[in-house]
């Protein structure tokens, strides 16, 4: 009998690295990004979790974190709650690893109290508590500075190295016993090239810094509509720098300068414009 369970035992951690596994990445990879291919891969995933065997359902997790990386969207956040408190370890070590990533760097405050309530839940089990910590640790990433993502530029662009750290770390992660409770936590440092600063800070041809009136609010999606319609609504008025939040967009306030990038988010370099003209003072 003995022998027949250290057999089982085996075989389940051959299964670590399962190609169903890193299939759930792929539906991640390919639905980032993108609105309406998030919502079709996230009702792929709740097939995976009804009907998928245990190396499928361990991925759903990792998977979900990757596609809504610093992203904290509410049904991302409720599906990994709910498999938080799974029975099998590793979904629910996986699970409270993803709902950190989703959140981090944005101090979202439905995570941090699900991390919290998840501390004391688990404040006998050393090896899940860690993995808390380390999810809290992310979600207050650079105290709210710094997010991990990999598109930029309005999420028009994706940045390769950010997307292989990211891919990396969830392949890490498969093996968070092994690894990270091993002699390998280092590896979670991988994280580091797909970190991006959150906030929006203006500077002069110079690269010294230039605060500027900038109109920050909800961005609208304006891909093939005539004229020219608002990228932003029920904006508000701040001076450089700024946090932008995951949804947020921003626009010049003025036309007295010009920025050289046609998004504004990060390290933003502004030229006078040549033709501004100064209201008129009373």
């Amino acid at each position: 009998a003995g022998g027949g369970a250290s057999t089982a035992a085996v075989k389940a951690e051959d299964k670590l690295f399962d190609a169903q596994t890193v299939a759930t990445f792929g539906i991640a990879l390919v639905a980032m990004g993108e609105e309406f291919g998030a919502q079709m891969a996230h009702r792929s995933f709740g097939h995976m979790l009804q009907y998928g065997d245990v190396s499928a359902r361990r991925g759903v997790p990792l998977a979900v974190g990757l596609l809504h990386a610093s992203v904290p969207k509410q049904e991302a956040v409720d599906l990994l709650s709910k498999l938080s408190h799974d029975p099998d370890v590793p979904t629910a070590t996986n699970s409270i690893l993803a709902m950190g990533l989703v959140g981090a760097g944005t101090n979202n405050s439905r995570v941090a109290n699900n991390l919290r309530a998840l501390a004391s839940y688990y404040s006998k089990e050393a090896g899940l508590l860690f993995a808390v910590r380390v999810a809290q640790g992310l979600l207050h990433a650079g105290k709210g500075l710094l997010g991990f993502n990999a598109y930029h530029s309005g999420r028009a662009v994706f940045c390769p190295n950010a997307g292989a750290a990211l891919v990396t770390l969830m392949h890490v992660l498969l093996d968070f016993k092994g690894l990270i409770l091993g002699k390998h936590h280092y590896l979670l440092y991988v994280l580091i090239a797909a970190a991006a600063p959150r906030m929006l800070i203006t500077v002069d041809e110079e690269l010294k810094p230039l605060p500027v009136s900038v109109r920050v609010g909800t961005a609208v999606d304006i891909v093939g509509l005539a004229g020219k319609p608002k990228s932003i609504t029920g904006f508000q008025t701040h001076q450089t720098p700024v946090l932008l939040g995951h949804e947020d967009r921003a626009e010049l306030a003025t036309d007295e300068y010009l920025p050289l990038h046609s998004t504004l988010e990060g390290f933003i370099i502004l030229k006078k414009n040549p033709e501004y003209v100064a209201p008129a003072k009373e």
